[in-house]
Order: C-alpha cells, then structure tokens, then sequence
C-alpha cells in the first residue's frame, strides 16, 4: 500500500543532517552546561554557538532567544510571563489563534488576571490592522496575531500591524498620558505602546522571520515543524522586556526557565534553521507552491460543492484546506488513511475533538460545513505523483461518503 504523508503543519521528519549533529551530545559530549568540569563547558559552547545560530536567523541579539520545549510553552511563556507582571492588563488576540494562545488569554481572563479582546477576521481568516489598531487601549500590554494560520493557511498582515504599533509607540512621546501603567509590586514602568508577538510556528521555512522586517517584540517557534527535533522550540524576546519566569529553579535561560538544557534538541533546532536558508531551498519552495496549487485546482475541478478555505492568495505555499459538504471530515480521513494518505480535518491539536473548527466558525462558515473540513499540508519531500494520486482517489471517496449521508440525499 502507498503511504502518502500530506500533514506536514502537524509535523515533519527529522532531517538525517539534523540527527547526524544531534548524536554526539546523547553519548560523547553529554555534560551539563551548568558543570564547571570539560564536559560541562563543552556543551555550554554548544549551547551558545546553537544560540548564535538562531539570533542570526531573526536577526536578533543572542541574548534575546531563550529555549523552550516548543510553539506552545513558547506561546504560554510570552502571554503569562508579560501579563504577570501587570494589574489586569488588557491583551489584544485573533479569534483564530493556535489553543495555546487563545486558551491561555481563556484562562488568565477566568483568572480575572486579564482584560482581553478577540478580534475578527473575514471570511479569509485576515485580521484587519485597522481593527488591531481601534482595539487598543492605555492599558493594552500585548498584541498577539499568529503569522499564518494552522489550519487554513492564510498569512495574516503581520509586518504592517508591527509596523502600526510600533508608529503608535514613536507618536506618544508623553508616557504619562498613555500607555502608563504600574507593575504588581508597587514600582512604575513605562512603556509607550503594546508589545507585539506572533506565532510564527507555521510560517518558519516559508516567510520571513526576520524580527526588525516584522517589527516584533516576540516571536515563537517549534522545531518539529521545519525538520528539526520535537520537544524544542524558541521563544524571542526583545531586550528590555521584562518577563516573568515561568519555571523557576536555576539560572538557566537567563534565569527565565530554569531546568537542565535539551542539548540534543537544541543543537537539533539550530542545524534545522542552519537549512533554511540554503540555496536550494527557494527552489523546493517553488515545487511546493507548484503542487499545492495543483492539488487546489484538481479538486476544485472534479469534486462539486466543495469551498476552498483560507486566502486563495496569501496563503502558506503549502497549505491547502477544503470544506467538504454534506459530509463529516472525519470519514473522509478514515477512508484517506485507508488508501494510505495521511491529512488532516484542522489542528493536530484539536483532531481529538468533535466540536467544528473554531478558526472556520470565525470565518463565518456555518457548523455542518466546518465539520466537512480537511487540511492538506505538503513538504520537501511531496511527490508530484502523491499529489495525483489523491486527486484520484478523493474524489470517488468524497461520491461515497455523500452517498451515505442524510444532508446530501436532502440537498441533491
């Protein structure tokens, strides 16, 4: 049976160059970085060449990455850590945000930590900058717009929001009749405008995560998504703002996330953005894009009542997603798996859960169709003959499927 691998966003392959650099430090070079011994100072080198390696990418300083277990502690580390350190802040997020941002601004509201609004998006999933901008308050603290959506694709005006905050932050000059606000523990900080943060998990390989072009005070990232390990990620952010430690314990990190350091995943994360920018890799962007727009346009063609979702223009060059109709995504990923094509009905996040996508609902897509929804994401190492492989045998599952269906029979 052909196994066909098309689910890239929840997670890709180690890369074989990423595991060649990363054995070394599980058997010859295993130290603690906190040990004053050889061994120990040998890895902290490492630690700190990988640290280089990151900042470079960004285009940050070294000392503003901080390594974390993934996008999601990433993401948790960011909200709570700034949010912390205020009385009930205003934070401004997407309806669309990855969980690990829109439950955790949940849970620090039920927490009544927060004051936090939720912004719209059209029927693209784009979030408009003049909403952000309308949004913002004298006690907004933090801005957090994902760069390109998990489930969908579309890639939100990230650049142009950081550029507007970062307007906002220049034309108030008098602190003290804006955005002043005082810290938990009695002392006064200013700051002339909200901090800005996007995820950028799925957008890493794809777009530019240079943090001065974004104008970003924060970003996140998770290596499995790019060809590094699983259980490391990163988290940048900007000098000078203050974060509250989430793990406390030792000095690690800065002393912002205490803990022995992931040396094998972290030199993994290193070598995997080391290969990004390669000079092959345009190339296999190209071919990317190249099947993914004829994977749309197949579909699109020989299935009917089928809705393509997301932006059919700003859209991750390997992201497709589809709302199927009359039909659950579920079955439609059963009969894939079957036929040795591994997808996806939204986040792998979510994909335990029997509720409606909360990024389609947002965009305006009732629930029956939401529940029809399937994502597509490919990879450097899709075929070109995989992807007509599945224009083949979708669309006779998709006949089926609705041959079953109660709502198809109705609407037919």
């Amino acid at each position: 049976m052909k196994r066909i691998y098309l689910d890239y966003a929840a997670t890709s392959p180690t890369k074989k160059e990423v595991l060649q650099a990363m054995k070394p430090y599980f058997f010859d070079k295993f130290g603690n970085p906190s040990s004053l011994h050889r061994f120990g100072q040998e890895t902290r080198a490492a630690i700190l060449e990988a640290r280089n390696t990151v900042a470079k990418f960004l285009n940050c300083g070294a000392q503003e990455i901080i390594f974390t277990s993934g996008g999601s502690e990433s993401d948790n580390f960011v909200l709570r850590g700034i949010s912390n350190r205020w009385h009930k802040p205003h934070i401004i997020i997407s309806a669309i945000e990855h969980y690990a941002i829109l439950h955790t601004c949940q849970d620090l509201e039920k927490q009544n930590l927060i004051e936090a609004t939720y912004l719209p998006v059209d029927k693209f999933g784009l979030v408009s900058v003049s909403d952000v901008k309308k949004a913002i308050r004298k006690n907004t603290i933090l801005v957090s717009i994902m760069y390109a959506n998990n489930e969908i694709g579309t890639i939100e005006p990230i650049r142009e929001i950081g550029k507007m905050i970062e307007k906002l932050k220049t034309q108030n000059s008098n602190p003290k009749s804006y955005f002043e606000r005082s810290e938990k523990k009695g002392s006064r900080a200013t700051v002339r405008g909200p901090y800005f943060h996007t995820d950028a998990v799925q957008a890493i390989g794809y777009l530019n995560c240079n943090v001065r072009y974004l104008h970003a005070d924060a970003l996140s990232l998770s290596a499995h998504k790019f060809g590094g390990p699983k259980g490391v990620g990163v988290l940048y952010i900007r000098k000078g703002i203050k974060l509250s430690s989430q793990i406390t314990g030792g000095g690690q990190e800065y002393g912002k996330r205490a803990g022995t350091e992931n040396i094998p995943g972290i030199i993994g994360l290193a070598k995997a953005i080391s290969l990004i920018g390669d000079k092959k890799y345009k190339l296999r962007i190209k071919k990317i894009t190249t099947l993914r727009d004829r994977l749309i346009s197949g579909v699109l063609k020989t299935i009917p009542d089928v809705i393509l979702t997301g932006h059919p223009k700003e859209r991750l060059p390997n992201s497709v997603s589809f709302c199927f109709k009359y039909i659950e995504g579920e079955g439609i990923l059963y009969n894939l798996d079957l036929a040795g094509v591994a997808a996806s009905s939204g986040s792998a996040c979510t994909s335990g859960s029997l509720e409606p996508s909360h990024v389609l609902i947002a965009c305006g897509y009732d629930h029956k169709t939401a529940q029809g929804s399937i994502r597509f994401t490919l990879g450097e190492d899709t075929k070109e003959e995989e992807i007509e492989y599945v224009l083949k045998i979708l669309p006779k599952i998709i006949k089926k499927l609705r041959g079953l269906s109660p709502y198809w029979r109705k609407n037919v």
